[in-house]
């Protein structure tokens, strides 16, 4: 029996789980399948994984299909796609608890494929089997956007149009890379190799690069108070995935990084939509882990696994905290929110686990990751990407770890007086929050995460962020980012909340280039009018001219002289004769 489950991903449990949610009318019995089957899947890889380790090998490959003469393979578990399968599984049981009380079969069926669509790309082997996967992480999630609500929609169309192209790069780069070298594995390609760039692009899309990572904020704070949660594990952590197997120590990496840290942490501070902070927050600590993938040692490669383990349990805590303060109140906006601490305390507390694991105090999540890019930063001597790192991590503090729990819960009060969180969010937000605590736990907690690392880093080289050093750095960097935010609240310095929409690079496409697309449009419609009217006239001309020879009034119809028509014959017949003649 274990032979012939681990001859196939443990992602096709959660695909047919998914189409079979489709079709169950009942509400349980969806439910028990939204968590059953991460569970079974976890519980799979990770037997396929420790079969494979009592062999002797820490790789396993399978799960093979032969397709058009193209040898496919759906199954590769390894130490780097052990972490995110793992992880991937395991926010898939989280999201099935979290999303308990929701009896929408649409969100559940494409949540189900989703997540399998997701540990599916993880164990892909080679790029043509991502590529399925990468495109059916697409179109499942798409349906996620669109359930919440009207405003929804458009944002769902942008977003499926640009991981849309995301594919059509990926599948170019791919069959490119594969015509010149011979092989689709995938496995390190590097910006050089054919197709390499076309694939770094692709990625970079789902990655948020900058000038491409609008679809993040436009789709994710639109989508249903569920919805968010469940996107922000997938997509952009398969991006880096697939950056760190296939772009490891690609140097142009480390800038892109360092700019993806900073930028966001304008905008936030900006944001009145708490829901939109956290989602530029997502870019903030997505720049951490595509610079530590520039820099390619063990101890970054490390800190960015560990870093994406952390991210989703924080992340997806303040994203379920934020989602529970809409299913009560109806709104995620700053300027509508305050005082809730008060008829919402455990929403709260968790809340406030999750902003200290992002702002990397000592003793939560991300602590323990954060602090390994950077050391290993410093240690490449990078040291201006290494001063962007710093910067970003302080400004992280400023908008995730303070704006959003203090504009929620305390600062106004707003009067709202809502009911707590239903009990699945509770259960689901306590057991990400303990799991913030627990991995961070100064003695032995870490060490739990550091063992399921990909690469094993021992002796001198062996990285603990539990150094005086690393500590007392850490609350100089966060004190003095607690102090600047206490300093700007007291002289009201601090960007207050506004109900306005704060435009990014999307001004481009939704200002500049719908006001072009209308000039366009206008001078068009000029343009054919007058071609209108030139062509009227010319025609209108020449009929008047016609109708003056052949209609019965016209010259064709008066008398002639009787003589006339002997010249017009004779004229006839000459130019006949001189055809003849020449031709």
């Amino acid at each position: 029996m274990i032979n012939f489950l681990m001859s196939f991903s443990p992602s096709f449990i959660l695909i047919f789980a998914g189409v079979l949610a489709a079709f169950i009318p009942s509400y349980p019995g969806r439910k028990g399948l939204m968590i059953g089957a991460p569970t079974l899947a976890l519980v799979l890889l990770n037997m396929i994984y420790l079969q494979a380790g009592a062999s002797g090998t820490n790789e396993f490959i399978g799960g093979y299909f032969n397709v058009a003469g193209i040898e496919l393979t759906t199954l590769r578990i390894d130490p780097l796609s052990w972490v995110w399968g793992n992880i991937f599984a395991f926010a898939g049981i989280l999201n099935g608890i979290f999303a308990l009380h929701e009896k929408c079969k649409i969100t559940d069926t494409s949540a189900l494929i989703y997540t399998g669509a997701g540990i599916g790309a993880v164990f892909a082997g080679d790029l043509i089997t991502l590529f399925m996967f990468w495109e059916l992480l697409a179109l499942s999630s798409v349906f996620i956007v669109w359930r919440g609500g009207k405003e929804s929609y458009p944002a769902g169309m942008r977003y499926l149009a640009m991981h849309v192209l995301s594919g059509v790069l990926l599948l170019a780069g791919a069959l490119i890379y594969g015509k010149e070298t011979g092989t689709y594995a995938f496995n390190h390609i590097g910006i050089d190799a054919p197709g390499g760039k076309l694939l770094l692009l692709a990625f970079g899309i789902k990655a948020g690069f900058p000038l491409l990572h609008n679809w993040i904020q436009d789709a994710y704070p639109k989508s249903s108070v569920t919805g968010t949660v469940i996107l922000s594990v997938f997509t952009t952590k398969l991006a880096i995935y697939a950056l760190a197997r296939g772009f490891a120590g690609t140097e142009m990496l480390i800038y892109i990084g360092g700019v993806m840290t900073v930028f966001p942490v304008f905008f936030a501070v900006l944001e009145n939509d708490l829901r939109k902070v956290l989602s530029y927050s997502l870019n903030n600590q997505l720049g951490f882990m595509v610079a530590g993938i520039g820099i390619g040692s063990s101890l970054a490669l490390n800190g960015v696994a560990a870093h994406v383990v952390v991210d989703i349990l924080f992340k997806g805590l303040l994203f379920m905290s934020m989602g529970a303060v809409l299913h009560r109140v109806g709104t995620a906006k700053a300027s509508e929110l305050g005082g809730l601490f008060r008829t919402m305390p455990l929403t709260t507390l968790f809340c406030l686990i999750g902003a200290g694991s992002i702002s990397a105090f000592p003793m939560m999540g991300g602590f323990i990751s954060k602090s390994m890019i950077i050391a290993a930063m410093f240690e490449e001597h990078h040291y201006v990407v290494f001063a962007m790192l710093l910067f970003a991590s302080a400004g992280v503090l400023e908008h995730s770890g303070i704006k959003v729990p203090y504009f929620a819960f305390f600062s106004h009060d707003s009067g709202k007086r809502p009911q707590e969180a239903p009990w699945n969010m509770l259960l689901a937000m306590g057991i990400a929050a303990f799991f913030c605590l627990y991995l961070a736990f100064p003695w032995g907690g870490y060490q739990v995460l550091y063992n399921l690392l990909p690469h094993e880093v021992a002796g001198e080289a062996a990285f603990s962020p539990y150094t005086a050093d690393h500590v007392i750095f850490q609350m100089q960097l966060l004190m003095g980012a607690m102090f600047a935010f206490t300093l700007l609240k007291r002289f009201g310095l601090y960007p207050p909340e506004r109900r306005a929409q704060i435009l990014d690079f999307d001004w481009t496409y939704r200002r500049l280039g719908l006001n072009i697309v209308k000039w366009i449009d206008a001078m068009w419609g000029r343009l054919g009018a007058q071609i209108k009217m030139l062509f009227g006239k010319m025609f209108g001309g020449i009929g008047r001219r016609l109708y003056q020879v052949f209609s019965p009034a016209g010259a064709f119809s008066q008398d002639a002289p009787s003589g006339m028509a002997a010249v017009l014959t004779a004229g006839m017949l000459a130019a006949a004769l001189l055809s003849v003649y020449f031709f």
